[in-house]
């Protein structure tokens, strides 16, 4: 799709955007009835999620979608049941269950960090730098880079991948809020390691990105979950469009703004002409293979995160292009009717099996929990300011 294709489409009015967000708030309001305080399975199963325990690398998102309600309606229910969360990450951390992976900002930073900036709890902040201190042992001095997932004495582990971006606003908070440097210098010295291989010359990424555990020397580019390592997986775009945005705020290179327009631009250019991406950017109109709706959300989350540090004509564009994204989410891919779906954005996919990867298909064409989240975080972007949770 051609930047005056793109252009052509409208952005998100107020009345429209309004609309959305009650829809959001209603579809949130009733599945709280089903979590009352538990979690949400991954990806729903035929528009429906499962219960499961706090035991999974998204469970962050749900708590993260009740406080974005609450900071909506004031309702206490909602911030009731993302309180309640925040102790189950709190036992969560203290008896290390799952937490031998980077997503602890994906887990923490909307849950307790979030607890912490709405309500001043300072249980919830102590658990958060608790998690912090987590992912601070997963750095690697050898190649300078956090280690996405498993054991890190295992030389098969000693990776990063994109999505890791979005996991390092748990650091840089949790220097903030200690006055320890440490956390900071550490997410910082990521972002430089993982921008230098992921993003290749045409300005599409990489997922997975593997060193040599002996030296730290980069050694190759893969996919996990893309199509193959060569194309480029939409939802890892829209994770570096993201986190380079992130990775400004905190620490204002100049290089990455350059770095964003040009992931940015090789996302909106691979749009189809509904604005909804496949799974993975291989894939073009006329395809049958499934979209991924989170892609949509999350890269309009960045968009909107990058604007406000941009002059005047580049802000307004990524405003309206965010506005555009979220409005076809909303026609395309909202969840309007709890009776059908309880979650907010249908048209997910988790994982999609290629003779190219190692994934397995699994959550195709379901709502997850991460699409749900940043489709409300988007809506509560273009609703007016807002004080990150990242």
């Amino acid at each position: 799709m051609t930047r005056e294709e793109f252009l052509r489409f409208p952005v998100m009015t107020k009345q429209e955007l309004a609309e959305a967000v009650q829809t959001a708030i209603g579809q949130t309001r009733a599945s709280l009835q089903r979590f009352p305080e538990t979690f949400k399975h991954i990806f729903s199963t035929s528009g429906f999620y499962t219960e499961a325990p706090n035991n999974q690398w998204t469970n962050g998102f749900w708590t993260g979608q009740l406080w974005l309600a609450y900071e909506f309606t004031g309702d206490p229910a909602f911030s009731r049941a993302a309180m309640l969360h925040t102790e189950s990450f709190r036992h969560r951390i203290e008896d290390r269950i799952q937490t031998d992976t980077h997503d602890l900002g994906f887990l923490y930073s909307p849950s307790c960090v979030a607890a912490y900036k709405l309500t001043g709890d300072i249980r919830a902040k102590e658990t958060a730098v608790m998690a912090a201190n987590a992912l601070l042992e997963r750095f690697h001095e050898k190649g300078q880079f956090i280690q996405a997932w498993g054991r890190l004495d295992e030389p098969g582990n000693y990776r990063l991948i994109i999505d890791c971006l979005l996991n390092l606003p748990l650091l840089y908070w949790a220097s903030e809020e200690t006055g320890d440097p440490t956390y900071a210098q550490k997410a910082a010295a990521h972002v430089r390691t993982a921008l230098s291989v992921l993003i290749r010359p045409d300005h599409s990424t990489y997922h997975t990105f593997y060193f040599d555990p002996a030296t730290g020397n980069p050694l190759r580019g893969v996919t996990h979950q893309g199509y193959s390592a060569d194309s480029a997986w939409s939802r890892g775009q829209a994770w570096g469009v993201y986190g380079i945005a992130l990775s400004y705020r905190y620490t204002k290179n100049p290089a990455y703004i350059d770095l964003f327009e040009k992931v940015s631009g090789y996302f909106l250019s691979h749009l189809p002409q509904d604005l909804i991406p496949y799974w993975d950017f291989i894939f073009s109109d006329g395809s049958n293979e499934p979209r991924d709706s989170s892609a949509a959300a999350v890269a309009a989350c960045g968009m909107m995160e990058m604007a406000q540090f941009l002059p005047p004509a580049k802000s307004s564009f990524y405003l309206e292009s965010a506005g555009r994204l979220i409005k076809s989410l909303y026609e395309l891919c909202g969840a309007k009717d709890p009776e059908a779906s309880d979650g907010l954005l249908l048209h997910g996919v988790y994982g999609r099996k290629t003779p190219y990867n190692d994934c397995i298909d699994h959550g195709i064409d379901e709502c997850n929990l991460w699409g749900d989240y940043f489709y409300m975080e988007g809506l509560r972007r273009l609703y007016g300011d807002w004080n990150p949770y990242w």
